[in-house]
């Protein structure tokens, strides 16, 4: 499926808007709910796996258009429960775009 260009700036400006609802949450807050790490930012970091690919085939700088949540994004890669469990971002990458020469699109 080919999306337009328009539908593409749209389709960056939407996920932006809600990441930045997300970013509003956090606030000045650690963690999603607050100073501790908690069952809010486990359902939530997994999504972050997703930023670098969303930047290389967005053309977009998630981490310029929300500082606090690539904070937060970071903060809770420091700890060893989420960094041993989430792939890594390039390697994600690299393997959506193996999968997609493979399905020839």
């Amino acid at each position: 499926m080919i999306i337009n260009t328009s539908g593409k700036e749209v389709a960056k400006k939407e996920l932006i808007e809600v990441l930045k609802v997300i970013e509003g949450q956090l606030g000045e807050k650690a963690y999603l709910v607050g100073e501790s790490f908690g069952f809010a930012d486990i359902a939530l970091i997994p999504f972050s796996v997703w930023f670098y690919t969303l930047n290389k085939i967005g053309n977009m700088n998630i981490e310029k258009e929300c500082p606090k949540l690539a904070a937060w994004v970071n903060r809770c890669m420091e700890r060893e429960a989420v960094s041993k469990t989430l792939p890594d971002p390039h390697k994600f990458y690299d393997y959506l775009l193996e999968m997609q020469n493979k399905k020839g699109q």
